[in-house]
């Protein structure tokens, strides 16, 4: 069996998302992955995923629903999807709005426990696994393929991902493979 080096960085942030979308391409060559799910809040990581993730298979773009976030840029947006991108908004799979509302009246949802032992590896690992949730329930991916999920620190992208998807109904089938990238 081959092994692969973690690309790991120091800091988190958009700065990484150049390094970690070129280590995704070469991972996703070396295996033949063809599907790509990608954080992405105004459109602009879903746009730089697709120059160049683009030429090796389907990037979906996941937007979280606008209650919960500002929303996509328009014109962004408008750019991804002429290279290909197609977007998907939709509630948070890990933490939805039911569980923030069930929080913030201080019950603590066992969805949580999951989100926030995610959230221990990096905060783009919970949202590459919750994003793969969303675009599988959507009908987006080929669930008999593996997919490369790629998510960040509040912007950009960081963190990359091999997961076998699953649907939100049937978490505990979902495996993450591979962690391509992602911050100390």
């Amino acid at each position: 069996m081959a092994s692969i080096a973690t690309l790991l960085f120091e800091k988190p942030g958009p700065g990484n998302t150049e390094a970690t979308l070129q280590a995704t391409l070469t991972r996703a060559q070396e295996l033949g992955i063809t599907q790509f799910v990608v954080a992405s809040s105004t459109g602009r990581t879903a746009l730089q995923a697709a120059e160049v993730l683009g030429g090796q298979g389907r990037v979906i773009g996941i937007h979280l629903a606008r209650s919960v976030y500002v929303g996509p840029d328009p014109d962004l947006v408008a750019q991804a999807e002429a290279k290909g991108v197609t977007f998907f908004t939709g509630p948070s799979s890990l933490m939805g709005a039911l569980d923030s509302a069930l929080a913030d009246k201080g019950a603590f949802p066992a969805v949580h426990v999951i989100a926030y032992t995610y959230y221990t590896f990096s905060q783009g690992t919970k949202v590459a696994v919750e994003d793969v949730l969303m675009a599988a329930d959507a009908g987006l991916l080929d669930m008999d393929q593996e997919v490369l999920s790629l998510a960040g620190t509040n912007e950009g992208c960081d963190t990359a991902l091999v997961i076998k998807p699953a649907y939100s109904n049937k978490f505990f089938e979902l495996q993450v493979r591979e962690i391509i990238a992602k911050p100390r």
